[in-house]
């Protein structure tokens, strides 16, 4: 089974646009835990416009599933990482004023830069994937660098699927493929939903993990969050 991380800025985002500390971000992650879901991410950004960094250290206390942070590896970011250890730290190639991460890595261009970061969360035990567009070169570029893990960005995937392409998912499942090959394992996220999940699943393979954050929450106006993590679960089994 793939595993189900939701993502849980948006629960923080609601919480900072009234102040006070409804909803709570802390009793959220417990309850999405017993819901279910096989872990917590959260991607703090310098501003802390929804995730805080005192978010990252209150969560590690109660988390019991996986914990994931998401970032661009900046110092800030990196002492956070390292103060917190969770199980699994995935880098951003975010800039500081992006409402959302809207690239994956260039491997190549980088790859001392991710080398010497990677091999710091690596020497403190921390598992480390990184965000990558399906793209062979930038795949085999992340091998290289001595990641874990790559997370590829499913964006296209979830616009094209949306447009009536039924075969938007073949780059990822292709690019999968030789994340496998090279000794990685595969995560994804960004833009899955209800709507694109079963068939991203069913596509891709050695697919460990996706993370999912803005559609999960806005699904659960609907459904409710109980109702919603569970029908995630259930397409990803």
């Amino acid at each position: 089974m793939t595993k189900l991380s939701v993502n849980i800025n948006k629960i923080a985002t609601l919480r900072n646009a009234r102040g006070g500390n409804v909803p709570n971000v802390v009793k959220v992650a417990q309850d999405i835990e017993d819901f279910g879901a096989q872990g917590i991410t959260i991607h703090p950004r310098p501003d802390e416009r929804h995730i805080r960094y005192q978010d990252a250290r209150d969560l590690k206390k109660v988390v019991t599933t996986e914990f994931n942070i998401e970032g661009n590896p900046i110092k800030k970011f990196i002492d956070l990482v390292l103060e917190v250890r969770p199980e699994q730290v995935t880098l951003v190639p975010d800039a500081v004023d992006a409402i959302t991460s809207n690239a994956g890595w260039d491997t190549v261009v980088h790859a001392d830069f991710l080398n010497d970061v990677i091999g710091t969360f690596k020497n403190a035990g921390i598992r480390t994937s990184i965000f990558v567009d399906p793209d062979r070169t930038m795949i085999e570029g992340a091998a290289k660098v001595g990641t874990d893990r790559i997370e590829l960005y499913t964006e296209s995937y979830a616009k094209a699927y949306e447009a009536g392409n039924k075969n938007a998912a073949d780059p990822f499942a292709e690019a999968a493929k030789i994340a496998h090959a090279n000794g990685l394992g595969i995560n994804a996220g960004h833009d899955l939903s209800l709507a694109n999940i079963k068939n991203f699943k069913t596509s891709v393979p050695h697919l460990l993990e996706v993370s999912i954050g803005h559609a999960l929450v806005c699904e659960a106006l609907y459904v409710g969050l109980e109702n919603v993590v569970n029908m995630y679960l259930n397409k990803l089994g």
